[in-house]
């Protein structure tokens, strides 16, 4: 990113998009509460969100059971963007996304490993994303030591190629936990993740570790900025490159946690959107970490729908 492109964006607020984004949202939204097994009338989702009626069936369908899967859904979704900007912008890596360099199967080794342990987590309310955000941020940890090991560096190439090393290595463990204990496995299957059978409890607790995260991401968002141009630059200007970087991993192993303590591993969304958002809207940090949620959202709705959340009760290896 050169300075001139930064200016520029920095000129050019992207009010408009996020308009036409929020209103894609909200369409979005309620063509979601509209769809399922059952189909429910627009007008009907319309009245049970002004007007709630609990002893109406389909008021309490909407209500109870869909709105809290489009509650995960957008958590889910804006934790993964701002995860994935902040990797692409602090490793300077246009390949970085949680899936790819190991920070999901990370979290999910953690959370996996803490219950085949028998350590409970529901005297901590936060227990599980916490879990979780530490299991990413150690995982990732891990991998940028491996790739900084040897000549070289910490190149994106072998950033990469180590995070997916590392993120298979974490995988193969999970699975292999849970094959060889079943109560952890019935655990798994019953308890997480499962969007299909949310309350808005656990959405409360993995709220906190987001809004941790997306907090630390906003407070670094001009340091991120001037960091895009190089570290030399950022070093000129002042920049505390550790403490940015520090701050930045810890941002994005909270989201993780929070995305993955809610919905599991998913991979792909914190990708392409960075991405996206960068080429048609801004370069700016601070405008792309906002847009990002809302684009994120509309992502993890295309690769999961609702009727498919709804039927997935379960979570096995390898899915």
């Amino acid at each position: 990113m050169s300075v001139a492109i930064l200016l520029s964006a920095r000129r050019r607020p992207p009010r408009l998009a996020l308009l036409l984004l929020t209103l894609l949202l909200i369409a979005a939204s309620l063509v979601h509460l509209g769809l399922g097994a059952r189909w429910i009338a627009p007008q009907t989702v319309l009245r049970a969100l002004l007007e709630y009626d609990p002893r109406n069936f389909e008021q309490r369908i909407i209500i109870d059971l869909r709105l809290v899967r489009l509650a995960a859904a957008l958590l889910t979704g804006a934790a993964l963007g701002v995860a994935g900007l902040l990797l692409q912008t602090v490793i300077r890596n246009p390949l970085g996304e949680p899936h790819i360099l190991g920070l999901n199967a990370g979290a999910s080794l953690a959370v996996v490993a803490t219950s085949a342990l028998g350590l409970s987590l529901g005297a901590f309310p936060v227990g599980r994303p916490l879990t979780a955000a530490c299991g990413a941020g150690l995982l990732f940890g891990g991998v940028m030591a491996l790739a900084s090991a040897g000549r070289g560096g910490a190149t994106p190439l072998r950033i990469t190629l180590c995070g997916v090393a590392l993120s298979g290595f974490a995988s193969a463990v999970t699975a292999a936990i849970l094959i060889l204990d079943e109560q952890t496995l019935l655990a798994m299957r019953t308890g997480w993740p499962a969007t299909a059978g949310l309350n808005w409890s656990t959405l409360q607790t993995a709220l906190v570790p987001a809004l941790i995260g997306l907090g630390v991401a906003l407070l670094i968002a001009p340091r991120l900025n001037v960091l895009a141009l190089g570290d030399k630059v950022a070093l000129g200007l002042g920049v505390n490159l550790v403490q940015t970087r520090l701050l930045g991993l810890l941002a994005i192993a909270l989201l993780c946690g929070a995305a993955v303590a809610v919905a599991g591993p998913i991979g792909f969304v914190g990708l392409v959107v960075p991405h996206v958002v960068r080429r048609l809207v801004t370069e700016d940090i601070r405008g792309a970490a906002r847009l990002r949620r809302w684009e994120r959202w509309r992502w993890c709705w295309r690769i999961s729908p609702p009727g498919r959340w709804s039927r997935r009760r379960s979570w096995r290896p390898g899915r």
